[in-house]
């Protein structure tokens, strides 16, 4: 059995395999069901929170408000779902600091226009897949749905959860 990594260690572990996925997928609930939907990640260093852009005229908006658990996934050279909490946040500043042009094409808003809203997630929880191939991973995560034995070498790395909602380390 694994010691137990710090906060700091956990929120460190999942910015280094989140920081080059560009896009994740953010889970809502929306009545009996989830609902899934590609978000750009923001590209500010991961401290523990996620944060993301919406407008408030959107279902994700409406379902937040409903219920604000959620879950986001990320799929690269590693796979990684967060689950947490959602809050909207509108912050003028925070929202300039965020803001890009692809923004303003992909929402057809400028920062400042008041249907903008960020979504902090409150992380709790991180489940990660390190492998060194990404095929191999897929492969392998295929043949346990079906039932069928992996090949040893189509293993995936490290698999492991840590726990974000810790109190930040006392130095």
């Amino acid at each position: 059995m694994s010691e137990p990594v710090t906060h700091a260690e956990a929120v460190e572990t999942v910015r280094e395999l989140i920081k080059d996925i560009e896009t994740a997928m953010l889970t809502t609930i929306s009545g009996e069901r989830l609902v899934s939907r590609p978000m750009q990640t923001q590209d500010i260093e991961f401290d523990g929170d996620l944060w993301f852009l919406t407008k408030k005229d959107t279902s994700k908006y409406t379902e937040l408000l409903a219920d604000p658990r959620v879950n986001v996934a990320y799929a690269g050279n590693s796979y990684v779902s967060i689950s947490g909490t959602a809050e909207f946040v509108n912050d003028l500043e925070r929202k300039k600091e965020m803001w890009n042009k692809m923004y303003e094409k992909i929402l057809d808003v400028s920062y400042d226009d008041p249907n903008l809203v960020l979504i902090r997630i409150h992380t709790e929880t991180a489940e990660y897949w390190e492998s060194g191939s990404a095929a191999k991973m897929v492969t392998h995560l295929l043949k346990k749905a079906v039932g069928k034995n992996s090949d040893p070498r189509s293993e995936p790395g490290l698999n492991e959860t840590v726990d974000l909602t810790q109190a930040p380390d006392q130095s």
